[in-house]
């Protein structure tokens, strides 16, 4: 089993609401390994929106991505480059 880690700081200007929010648990739920995401110390399971909206994340904000398990080296960098990508449209 392999674990993946690291800050990120959010480049979406919109935040991780609820349509970015839904396409990341989409990536993650691509993957066997364990997704998690922490921010003040509260990790939530990243393959839950609830879970993930429910820390509030918005431009900006830093958040930790946390991948465990046999596919970890594949999903890390795939969700890594999502959360620090602007998805906005316009």
């Amino acid at each position: 089993m392999e674990r993946f880690e690291a800050n990120i700081i959010l480049a979406n200007s919109n935040g991780l609401h609820v349509r970015p929010a839904a396409v990341f648990v989409q990536l993650a739920s691509k993957y066997d390994s364990t997704v998690s995401l922490e921010k003040d110390g509260e990790v939530v399971d990243g393959k839950s929106i609830i879970a993930i909206l429910s820390l509030g994340l918005n431009c900006g904000s830093s958040v930790t991505l946390i991948v465990d398990g046999d596919d970890a080296e594949e999903a890390f960098p795939e969700l890594k480059k999502f959360l620090e990508t602007n998805h906005a449209k316009g």
